[in-house]
């Protein structure tokens, strides 16, 4: 099917994603989560929620190398693992049934997954750019350890502060805001429907943790696998709730 811009994206690692992939926007919490608390899950006398489900790209050549891999670098495309993960997130994903739309970043990574997804369940390709990776400037293609060896002083002021950006790149509070604006939006375009959105390590995990009201601490300690997929429900009252986290029962 066709690939459509929808709009009106480097992963990277941490204490929870090993390598630099996984430091994603801890200025995340900065932004609106639009939730007013917990979404106990009940909630039937609200209609029917909107579901996002979040589906990380698969491998590409610098996944296992666990380098810093963004929006402001090189585009890289899957590797042979990264299109098997993609065919087999496509294969659960048609078994669901109910994936109405889907919702990709800009990035080749991301656009590759999803057209597989697409392609089983007949669907086009919709591109959102609030979903492309952190720009991570001068750290782009260095793995953690080569970052703090050349840019030991902006590594430390840049996991110091989510408003501090890498030399070049773009700070956590500012994707963050990014991908509330894009949660908001595709909201408000696809109410009561179930949308998959593919996507990356920090802007995934960024709508894990405003769904759930927490700290942006929180992302630190967030394991999320290449071609994982994960669950979040949204209410009409404003409340969210994560179903499920870091699936990657799909992969084989």
């Amino acid at each position: 099917m066709a690939t459509r811009r929808f709009s009106i994206e480097a992963d990277g690692g941490s204490r929870g994603n090993p390598g630099p992939a996984g430091y994603g926007a801890t200025g995340a919490g900065t932004a609106s989560t639009g939730s007013s608390g917990v979404g106990w899950g009940a909630a039937a006398d609200l209609g029917t929620p909107s579901t996002f489900v979040l589906l990380r790209h698969g491998e590409t050549a610098l996944t296992p190398e666990k380098r810093f891999s963004g929006s402001g670098g090189s585009d890289p495309e899957l590797s042979g693992r990264g299109r098997a993960q993609a065919e087999q997130a496509a294969e659960a994903l048609a078994a669901r049934g109910d994936i109405q739309a889907v919702v990709s970043s800009p990035l080749l990574r991301c656009r590759q997954t999803a057209q597989a997804v697409a392609d089983r369940l007949g669907l086009d390709v919709a591109i959102d750019e609030g979903l492309r990776e952190t720009d991570f400037g001068a750290f782009e293609g260095l793995t953690f350890a080569e970052a703090k060896q050349r840019h030991a002083a902006e590594l430390d002021a840049w996991l110091a502060s989510a408003d501090t950006a890498p030399p070049g790149g773009e700070s956590f509070t500012t994707v963050g805001h990014r991908v509330a604006a894009a949660r908001d939006r595709l909201l408000a375009h696809h109410p009561g429907r179930t949308i998959l959105l593919v996507s990356h390590v920090t802007p995934i995990k960024t709508l894990v943790q405003l769904a759930l009201g927490a700290p942006p601490e929180s992302l630190f300690r967030m394991e999320l696998s290449a071609a994982a997929l994960c669950t979040v429900q949204y209410y009409t009252d404003g409340n969210a709730s994560l179903r499920t986290f870091n699936n990657t029962s799909h992969l084989h």
